[in-house]
Protein backbone atom coordinates (compact mmCIF):
# COMPACT_ATOMS: atom_id res chain seq x y z
CA UNK A 1 0.00 0.00 0.00
CA UNK A 2 1.02 3.46 -0.63
CA UNK A 3 0.05 6.74 -0.38
CA UNK A 4 -1.02 9.72 -3.16
CA UNK A 5 -1.22 13.28 -1.77
CA UNK A 6 -4.31 15.00 -3.06
CA UNK A 7 -4.20 18.43 -1.39
CA UNK A 8 -2.69 20.51 0.86
CA UNK A 9 -4.04 21.92 4.12
CA UNK A 10 -2.08 25.59 5.88
CA UNK A 11 -1.68 25.03 8.91
CA UNK A 12 0.37 27.93 11.14
CA UNK A 13 2.64 26.23 14.01
CA UNK A 14 2.24 26.98 17.35
CA UNK A 15 5.24 27.76 19.84
CA UNK A 16 6.67 24.11 20.69
CA UNK A 17 5.53 22.06 17.80
CA UNK A 18 7.50 19.42 16.23
CA UNK A 19 6.80 17.73 13.32
CA UNK A 20 6.01 14.82 15.19
CA UNK A 21 3.19 16.16 16.88
CA UNK A 22 1.86 18.32 14.05
CA UNK A 23 1.50 14.45 12.76
CA UNK A 24 0.22 13.31 15.52
CA UNK A 25 -2.49 16.03 15.55
CA UNK A 26 -3.24 15.63 11.45
CA UNK A 27 -2.97 11.78 10.98
CA UNK A 28 -2.88 10.10 14.43
CA UNK A 29 0.31 8.95 13.47
CA UNK A 30 3.70 10.31 14.36
CA UNK A 31 5.52 8.39 11.85
CA UNK A 32 3.73 10.38 9.22
CA UNK A 33 6.21 13.09 10.37
CA UNK A 34 8.04 12.79 7.19
CA UNK A 35 5.41 12.65 4.77
CA UNK A 36 5.08 16.73 6.36
CA UNK A 37 8.51 17.21 6.22
CA UNK A 38 8.60 16.41 2.41
CA UNK A 39 6.16 18.88 1.65
CA UNK A 40 8.31 21.46 3.44
CA UNK A 41 11.57 21.53 2.30
CA UNK A 42 11.95 25.22 3.93
CA UNK A 43 11.55 24.20 7.23
CA UNK A 44 12.90 20.89 7.57
CA UNK A 45 15.72 22.40 9.71
CA UNK A 46 12.97 22.75 12.34
CA UNK A 47 13.48 20.80 15.69
CA UNK A 48 10.94 22.62 17.73
CA UNK A 49 8.55 25.17 15.88
CA UNK A 50 9.08 28.49 17.11
CA UNK A 51 5.24 29.35 16.60
CA UNK A 52 3.84 31.57 13.10
CA UNK A 53 5.14 29.21 10.92
CA UNK A 54 3.05 28.10 8.02
CA UNK A 55 3.27 24.20 7.22
CA UNK A 56 1.70 22.41 4.37
CA UNK A 57 -0.26 19.27 5.90
CA UNK A 58 -0.71 17.07 2.41
CA UNK A 59 -3.75 15.42 2.11
CA UNK A 60 -3.14 11.86 1.39
CA UNK A 61 -5.38 8.77 0.07
CA UNK A 62 -4.24 5.09 0.77
CA UNK A 63 -3.56 3.75 -2.63
CA UNK A 64 -3.85 -0.36 -2.59
CA UNK A 65 -1.30 -2.34 -4.51
CA UNK A 66 -2.55 -5.16 -6.87
CA UNK A 67 -1.72 -8.28 -5.23
CA UNK A 68 -0.13 -9.66 -8.55
CA UNK A 69 3.00 -7.14 -8.62
CA UNK A 70 5.69 -9.54 -7.49
CA UNK A 71 7.23 -8.49 -3.40
CA UNK A 72 9.62 -6.21 -4.47
CA UNK A 73 7.63 -3.78 -6.17
CA UNK A 74 4.65 -3.70 -3.15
Amino acid sequence: MSQQTVGFIEYTAQGGDTFDSIALAAYNEERMASTIITANPDLCDVLIFEGGELVRIPIVETVTTPDTLPPWRR
